[in-house]
């Protein structure tokens, strides 16, 4: 699990995909790992989901792909079966992040309130996703939160863009933002998958740029 969370402490940025046709999860893949952003949190929401997940697991094993919007326990299994590396959740279910812990397997729910985030901790969670982050007070609220659970780190998703990254990423309780404008799903569907990997090295630079003076 830390090695994990230090992978996606190097990325910045995980790239959100919803995929709604099977043949575009390759091509995807590879523009990812061409714009030096070998991962991808694949939406769980699509029939398309779990075989494209099987295949950028197969075809690119360098790659770290996990899977989103898991909202049942027979999901996660599905999802790890086809070569998943890690479990999202929209929210927090008790239910699913015990039988992940239980089996080792890489969760990160979603938190966000004091409530969610102190049931995290007392099972040992050291990152949790906040979603959806700007609808909930982004970076203003990560803050308070991550105050009095100094042990814990967060992952924004939702409303998180080029134009706001700074913001988030300039957070030292923020461990990386997923995103998804530069896969945005009529660039996929339209097969633009060197425009992609052309806005993927810009996110990739511009999350470095901002360690960078972070740090």
């Amino acid at each position: 699990m830390e090695k994990m969370q230090d992978q996606l402490q190097k990325f910045g940025v995980v790239p959100v995909v919803v995929l709604n046709d099977v043949k575009d999860a390759l091509p995807l893949a590879k523009a990812l790992i061409e714009g030096g952003l070998p991962c991808a949190e694949v939406t769980f929401r699509t029939e398309a989901a779990e075989e494209s997940i099987r295949q950028m697991a197969a075809e690119y094993p360098e790659m770290l792909v996990g899977a989103g919007t898991v909202l049942t326990i027979e999901q996660v299994d599905r999802a790890v079966n086809a070569g998943a590396k890690f479990i999202v959740s929209p929210g927090f279910d008790p239910e699913i992040v015990d039988y992940c812990l239980s089996r080792e397997i890489p969760i990160f729910p979603g938190c966000v309130t004091p409530s969610e985030v102190a049931q995290a901790v007392k099972r040992g969670l050291k990152v949790v996703k906040f979603f959806p982050a700007e609808q909930f007070g982004g970076v203003s609220t990560i803050k308070a939160l991550a105050a009095p659970y100094t042990m814990v780190r967060f992952m924004p998703t939702g409303g998180v863009s080029a134009k706001n990254l700074k913001d988030y990423l300039s957070c030292d309780k923020i461990i990386a933002c997923g995103g998804s404008w530069m896969v945005k799903g009529d660039m996929i569907k339209a097969g633009e998958f060197d425009k992609i990997c052309e806005m993927t090295k810009e996110a990739v630079a511009l999350a470095k740029e901002i360690r960078m003076e972070r740090e």
